[in-house]
């Protein structure tokens, strides 16, 4: 299948910024750059159950949010395949012979897993789904054939554990996965945007978010609100930019461009900082200028999102379409798997023809 990107997202909610500078961003300058065979973008609502089992219809309503935020951010179904997790059997087919070339510690020391499971306070009781998704997502994966996986540092372990699973299903049954790799942002600030509160990673779950289909005015809420640096208590006070969310958002999004715009006192982000280092330079001044970046990124979306909302039975077409062509990629690799594995009885008809001579004999 030659350069394969596969990517995706829980469909828990609608798409903040730390998912656009995170990958989806990048998503949509890979698919327009042309330089990959194949693209598949998928909304992981299998994973998505692991830790809502209880609130299906939460997941069921957040499909078309997703899909609405995929296509306002630009990305085109002529050009990539957009598909929804659960419809393709083969993925649940090919997570469990996985899970039997894993261990139960190797998926414990993932710092990953670690992470997710004190944050949904699972540490006594892990729901097995949701403790196995590491694997469910090599699935994801290795199904498709996939060279490059766009997505934060975040899911470096997950990528570990896919390439440790490729190389022992090659070694056991043959040479049928193909081993990913991460590609990670650019810019590596946004590499793990913070939440507006200053915590480490915006989450959906931590309320701490700006979402890609924000208005005008709820961008503004969020921003004037943002943590920025505590021993900043007057605008004559020297401040610090490192763990201050409003640069490190700024760090993510602001181009030389946007100050030769919206804040001519500056020619580029340095001089900003070395400023409010120095002291005589307010937070609110930052803040307002912050919030224009944001909402010269956003509005677009804002537009293409709202002229797709007039046609959703349109949007479903779209991903029945995409479903169906992911769909026949993964029954070809299952059938490569079944193979290699010799669990394809009905086709192998060497088998069938020596067993029948064998009882035959006796």
């Amino acid at each position: 299948m030659g350069k394969v990107i596969l990517t995706g997202d829980r469909p828990t909610g609608k798409l903040h910024l730390g998912h656009y500078v995170g990958s989806l961003r990048r998503r949509v300058e890979l698919q327009n750059a042309g330089d990959y065979d194949r693209m598949f973008v998928f909304m992981a609502d299998v994973q998505a159950l692991t830790d809502n089992a209880d609130n299906p219809e939460k997941i069921r309503q957040n499909i078309i949010n997703v899909a609405l935020d995929y296509l306002a951010a630009g990305l085109d179904p002529d050009k990539c395949i957009l598909f929804i997790q659960s419809q393709i059997p083969e993925l649940a087919e090919l997570t469990t012979y996985l899970m039997n070339l894993i261990t139960v510690s190797r998926v414990q020391r993932n710092p990953t897993v670690k992470t997710e499971i004190k944050m949904r306070n699972f540490e006594a009781n892990i729901p097995l789904g949701f403790f196995c998704y590491p694997v469910s997502q090599a699935a994801d994966i290795t199904l498709f054939k996939a060279t490059t996986v766009p997505a934060g540092e975040d899911q470096e372990p997950m990528l570990e554990v896919t390439r440790e699973l490729v190389n022992r299903f090659n070694n056991t049954y043959g040479p049928v996965l193909v081993e990913p790799y991460i590609m990670l942002p650019e810019n590596v600030t946004a590499r793990r945007l913070p939440g507006t509160d200053g915590k480490e990673k915006m989450s959906k779950s931590l309320g701490n978010c700006i979402y890609l289909s924000d208005s005008a005015d709820e961008v503004w809420q969020k921003v004037r609100s943002m943590y920025t640096d505590p021993t900043h208590l007057n605008v004559s006070d020297p401040g610090h930019v490192e763990g201050n969310a409003v640069f490190t958002y700024l760090d993510a999004f602001s181009t030389d461009a946007d100050f030769a715009n919206f804040f001519p006192d500056y020619q580029n982000l340095d001089e900003m900082k070395d400023h409010y280092r120095r002291g005589g330079l307010g937070d609110m001044k930052c803040k307002k200028f912050l919030n224009q970046v944001l909402n010269q990124h956003l509005e677009p979306m804002r537009q293409r999102r709202h002229e797709f909302e007039q046609d959703i039975p349109e949007i479903y077409n779209i991903l029945k379409k995409g479903t169906e062509q992911a769909r026949a990629v993964a029954s070809c690799t299952m059938d490569e798997v079944r193979k290699a594995m010799r669990i394809d009885y009905f086709n192998d008809a060497e088998l069938i023809r020596q067993q029948a001579e064998m009882f035959k004999a006796k």
